[in-house]
């Protein structure tokens, strides 16, 4: 089982990277979302995948 990422800490990384000055209510509502993003994930990432199965796609020119 993998670990549920920090996403409070994330927020505050990227309205650092990105110059950003987010309210307390912006901050909470990004957060949610971001909780609900990886709730929904959850299921597809355990998906096991076959291993002869190519992950994407290689450009050969």
């Amino acid at each position: 089982m993998s670990s549920q990422p920090d996403w409070a800490t994330y927020i505050a990384q990227m309205e650092q990277i990105l110059a950003l000055e987010l309210d307390d209510a912006r901050r909470a509502e990004l957060l949610t979302q971001f909780n609900r993003i990886a709730a929904m994930a959850d299921p597809l990432m355990a998906l096991p995948l076959d291993d002869r199965l190519e992950v994407a796609g290689v450009f050969h020119p």
